[in-house]
């Protein structure tokens, strides 16, 4: 089973730099992407069905803002979008699709970097989001959470870290947070678990030479139980084009869809 998770910092623009013309090369099995910035009627053609595949997604209220979606080669036994509470899924976030034991869903944190509002958006969604997060780490299924957690864990997940303490996406209580899912709740960065070198990024700023430079954050992730995390196989980020500011991380898992 191969799983991809991309933000594509609009799904529209994604499409314009040839994302549809790569995703059917690739193989998956999954494809999470966040960030479309696009409604329902936005969506046609390539964007709704690439070649071999059948999309779903939980999009904003807010027009070009947010969103998150999912494609997948097989027909799903049950699709939920959103978690339930309100103030998180008016901005589209959480999109769940269950294939027999198997759990994937496309997740987008909020970022706080715009403002103090939008930091405190942020903690209440860590805040609320984290019951749900131990009940599906202690469900019996297999979770795969996929999305731009937009919280760099360690020192080692981006590269400015002495600077960026004080900055959102490497503050001390999101860090904590990050250590609680993995450590408390037992669900596993994938990633981290097959490869654990340093500059390994899935995100840079527009600013400056940061994508030349590798000056990048790791804030993309595949996050799973211990069961499904123990059959990954192979990482991969995809930097030979570039979709959106993000880079497509992707997974092999020992798992039959």
């Amino acid at each position: 089973m191969r799983i991809i998770t991309l933000n594509v910092n609009g799904l529209r623009s994604a499409a314009s730099k040839g994302l549809f013309d790569w995703l059917p090369r690739q193989e998956a099995d999954v494809i999470c992407v966040q960030e479309l910035k696009a409604q329902q009627g936005d969506i046609s053609g390539v964007m709704r069905a690439p070649d071999g595949y059948s999309g779903y997604f939980h999009c904003a209220e807010k027009k070009g803002y947010s969103g998150v979606g999912l494609y997948t080669r097989y027909s799903p036994d049950q699709i939920i979008e959103g978690t339930g509470i309100p103030e998180i899924d008016m901005e589209g976030r959480f999109l769940r699709v269950d294939f027999g034991n198997l759990t994937v869903i496309s997740i987008y944190l909020p970022s706080g970097s715009s403002g103090e509002h939008r930091q405190a958006a942020k903690f209440f969604f860590m805040e609320h989001f984290l019951p749900l997060l131990q009940s599906l780490a202690e469900c019996g299924r297999e979770v795969l959470l996929c999305g731009d957690w937009n919280i760099a864990h360690k020192a080692i997940d981006l590269k400015n870290w002495r600077s960026n303490q004080k900055n959102s996406g490497f503050l001390p209580e999101e860090r904590a947070w990050l250590s609680t899912v993995f450590d408390e709740l037992k669900l596993v960065d994938v990633f981290r678990k097959i490869n654990p070198e340093p500059d390994q990024y899935t995100w840079w700023s527009n600013r400056g030479q940061a994508w030349a430079k590798n000056v990048g954050w790791r804030i993309d992730y595949q996050i799973a139980t211990p069961g499904l995390a123990a059959m990954a196989t192979g990482v991969s980020i995809y930097k030979a084009e570039r979709f959106s500011d993000h880079a497509p991380l992707t997974i092999d898992y020992d798992f039959t869809l």
